[in-house]
């Protein structure tokens, strides 16, 4: 094999894990195409996060196929260390590598046979293997910067931090990610320095970053972290992805309040409004502990994004505990949501619960979208007449508080700037035209 493609689905942490599967294989000596259809190889990085995250995935091993019968296909990530049987059964599919292994995948791909004494298949890898292994046992760390995942080129991802030891009962990932592992500091710093000379902003990202640090015999936190970053790197901005609620310490909620090179964003995992349904979910905080942290976030930062994971229609959630999470994310000051329809993972404690009619959890979907939208229209209004910090993208700019900018006038990518809001966009905003507006 001369030529391969990485198609990745899923979360930033799944993209960061294809790009450092690309750079592997480059170093091999492998070129990459670009396009599944060209390439000899073709690695799809899955998710497993929902139902419709592997029927995506079987699509495309489908289509891969169809398009390109002689490719060899390899499929890797969360699904592959889920299920790897169901996906081995597939017609196309050459090797199933588990998260546990995929450190490995170019020696793997690298001939028909291997030797590979330390793998659990009796020394060989043959074409056809499944190669998973336990998922627990997991102490490499794979990471590599990545493009951002909308396709801007202007945002690497760099994880700093895998794996979850949270057991939240509707939640696969920790199953398929391992236990929480952490990027050495003196390495993240060695890439944020790298990476400062080509681009203005950096994501940290990871499955459970507010984690990062926290192994035993560690004595540094994200907030110690963060500090290193600001004097020890040149970077001009730093944005956080998801931190859990009880993860955003007074500590970490100040640093990004007071630094002008830390991203006024704020984003926390809620899931639900309702207590009796966290407890169930087997989530760590109660909806005070969550109140607490959004209201100081908005008490010290008046104009942050503040954003939400949540999901509807969690097995045995009544019309009582809904309207408890759509109360409760009426009265606090979010600027968007994410919101999630739940999806039964196999293997997980709310699968085996009652489940909720799946008509029921998307009209809870509608309703819990459509009140998001309403504050993010609140929020944005807001900015009009402002002037907000922004990241050039290719198409547009992000800023500082995460609102698409449409801007008046093309910029170059990859640029920071000040601009002037004009009026709404029917998802973001305009920028000032001193020329046409008056």
């Amino acid at each position: 094999m001369s030529s391969f493609h990485v198609q990745n689905f899923g979360c930033r942490a799944s993209q960061a894990d294809g790009a450092a599967i690309e750079s592997a294989l480059l170093a091999q000596g492998l070129a990459a195409a670009p396009n599944s259809s060209q390439a000899q190889l073709v690695v799809l990085n899955t998710c497993t996060v929902t139902a419709s995250a592997d029927e995506d995935v079987r699509k495309a091993v489908h289509r891969v196929h169809r398009e390109n019968p002689a490719a060899r296909i390899l499929v890797t990530g969360c699904y592959a260390q889920r299920a790897p049987q169901e996906l081995a059964e597939m017609p196309g599919v050459t090797w199933v590598v588990g998260n546990s292994h995929k450190v490995q995948i170019p020696e793997i791909v690298s001939e028909s046979v291997l030797p590979y004494p330390e793998l659990p298949y009796h020394g060989q890898i043959h074409v056809g293997d499944i190669i998973v292994g336990d998922i627990m046992a997991q102490h490499e760390f794979l990471a590599a910067p990545v493009e951002d995942a909308a396709g801007d080129r202007t945002r690497p991802n760099l994880k700093i931090q895998d794996g979850c030891n949270n057991r939240c009962s509707f939640c696969i990932i920790p199953f398929v990610r391992g236990r929480s592992r952490s990027a050495p500091a003196d390495r993240v710093i060695a890439q944020v320095r790298d990476l400062a000379a080509r681009y203005r902003e950096v994501v940290l990202s990871g499955i459970n970053l507010g984690r990062w640090g926290r192994e035993p015999g560690s004595s540094m936190r994200l907030a110690d972290l963060l500090h290193r970053l600001l004097a020890e790197t040149p970077i001009e901005r730093l944005r956080l992805s998801s931190v859990e609620p009880m993860d955003w310490s007074d500590e970490l909620l100040n640093l990004v309040a007071t630094s002008a090179r830390i991203a006024k964003h704020v984003h926390a995992p809620l899931q639900s409004g309702s207590d009796r349904v966290l407890r169930r979910m087997h989530r760590k905080y109660r909806p005070r502990h969550y109140e607490d942290r959004v209201r100081k976030a908005r008490a010290w930062m008046p104009d942050a994004a503040i954003g939400a994971d949540v999901m509807t229609g969690f097995p045995g959630e009544s019309d009582a505990e809904f309207e408890e999470t759509r109360a409760f994310i009426q009265s606090l000051p979010f600027t968007y949501l994410h919101v999630f329809t739940y999806s039964a993972r196999p293997g997980t404690p709310a699968a085996e619960s009652p489940q909720v009619p799946m008509e029921v959890r998307r009209d809870r979907n509608r309703v819990l979208r459509e009140l998001a939208a309403e504050k993010n229209l609140e929020f944005r209004r807001r900015m009009l007449g402002r002037t907000l910090s922004v990241v050039t993208l290719t198409d547009g700019a992000l800023s500082d508080n995460f609102l698409k900018v449409e801007l008046a006038t093309p910029r170059a990518p990859n640029r920071l700037l000040d601009v002037k809001v004009g009026s709404l966009t029917p998802n973001g905003l305009r920028e000032h035209n001193a020329l046409t507006v008056l």
